[in-house]
């Protein structure tokens, strides 16, 4: 799988649903999650209704899906984006470590990408278990933001790399207590939960740029880095942050010159856990 990722812009892997999600992935959804007739599905976290969007097209019959997701606005979006596509599928606004349904509502629960921006994942994996019926599937796809891949031909780029992990590292420390590698922690999650592991299916997640990139690639790193600067309190930090945006600005320059000698690689996994609520 080729998917968008800029470890220079972002510590994350976010908005993996509205910039990754392709057929593909909504066929590991489908094939995972099994949307039958009869059954009742709740998507954690669902954003603005990708998942929904994209499993409607598929033109289940007689399927209740259910997203919630923290922020109520996103919730109504989702609303909009299903209703434009004729898709039935409902919204509200909740928080994963508390949900608000009775035990063994769902047939089937799934999450994509949101345990990474979670401080305590089991609470959250324990609340999707509770939920889901007995025999029912859970699917919780998540990355392991700690083993994230990165070269650049450039010096610039590869000191720029390391800039950014010292600056994103620094944010996290002041304001984030979630854990990077979430990921692969999962298996041993499930089982703590009451959730029996049926596997576990890595997709890895790269992107390779041949060739200088684009003015517009530049401009979306430098925005997104001083938002992080913006945000960050302390003095020091943002002096560090303020550093990191000058060579990126000449990381710029080296890949211009360099033209079409140009190569940069990035890559990390997303690591699918699909279990089954022990009867």
């Amino acid at each position: 799988m080729n998917r968008e990722i800029d470890v220079l812009a972002a510590p994350t892997l976010k908005n993996l649903r509205t910039q990754w999600w392709d057929d593909a992935f909504t066929a590991f959804v489908r094939d995972t999650v099994q949307p039958r007739a009869g059954r009742r599905i709740l998507d954690i976290g669902s954003g603005v209704g990708t998942a929904e969007v994209n499993l409607g097209r598929l033109a289940l019959t007689q399927v209740t899906l259910i997203g919630v997701d923290r922020v109520a606005d996103r919730s109504r979006d989702a609303l909009a984006a299903v209703r434009s596509h004729n898709i039935r599928a409902s919204f509200a606004a909740a928080d994963a470590c508390a949900l608000p349904f009775a035990e063994a509502t769902f047939d089937s629960a799934f999450c994509v990408a949101l345990l990474q921006h979670i401080a305590d994942v089991a609470q959250a994996v324990g609340e999707i278990a509770r939920v889901t019926r007995p025999g029912g599937r859970i699917v919780a796809v998540e990355p392991d933001n700690s083993a994230r891949y990165f070269y650049s031909s450039s010096n610039a780029g590869m000191r720029a790399y390391e800039l950014a992990g010292q600056f994103f590292s620094g944010l996290s420390e002041r304001g984030d207590a979630t854990d990077p590698a979430v990921g692969p922690k999962l298996p041993g999650l499930f089982a703590s939960s009451g959730i029996q592991l049926l596997k576990v299916q890595i997709f890895p997640v790269s992107r390779a740029q041949l060739g200088a990139p684009s003015p517009a690639v530049w401009t979306a790193r430098r925005e997104a880095i001083a938002q992080a600067i913006a945000a960050a309190g302390d003095v020091g930090l943002r002096r560090l942050g303020h550093d990191y945006l000058k060579l990126v600005d000449a990381y710029a320059e080296e890949a211009k010159a360099a033209g079409p000698a140009f190569v940069e690689l990035q890559n990390t996994m997303l690591f699918a856990t699909v279990g089954q609520k022990q009867e």
